[in-house]
């Protein structure tokens, strides 16, 4: 199951990712916000954190403005390796090499069918499994 939240900046790409994962039949969780009204994004960023980080979720989508402020926030959380991706390349190096488990996407930044592409990307990617990359991740960890 995806973990997915945004603030009011990322609201409407929310929207329109939660349609693309109905047509495309994958389950997700809405953890908010609901409305374009002004919030505060580390509320979001730490639900959809924290239930992937427990296992509630496999992975995790977060929109914002720009991304920075929730990857800054979902990356406090023990577990989560949140990575800010603005194009399909990142999105795919980040899965194969850091194993990331949440992307986070810069609505004002990314367009609507890049970010759903980007988001494709990020989802049917799978960890590498090379021990270089685990060798990494676990320094990240330490």
């Amino acid at each position: 199951m995806i973990a997915i939240g945004s603030d009011h900046g990322g609201y409407t790409l929310k929207r329109t990712l939660m349609d693309h994962f109905d047509t495309k039949g994958l389950a997700y969780k809405d953890f908010g916000t609901y409305s374009e009204e002004s919030c505060d994004y580390p509320i979001y960023a730490k639900m959809v954190a924290h239930a992937v980080a427990s296992g509630e979720c496999e992975r995790g989508i977060l929109i914002c403005g720009t991304g920075i402020g929730m990857s800054i926030t979902a990356n406090k959380i023990p577990g989560i390796r949140a990575a800010l991706c603005g194009d399909c390349f990142s999105a795919e190096a980040t899965r194969q090499h850091n194993d990331a488990n949440i992307l986070c996407i810069g609505a004002r930044v990314v367009g609507e069918g890049l970010a759903l592409m980007i988001a494709d990307v990020f989802l049917d990617t799978p960890f590498s499994n090379d021990i270089r990359h685990k060798r990494r991740i676990a320094q990240i960890e330490d």
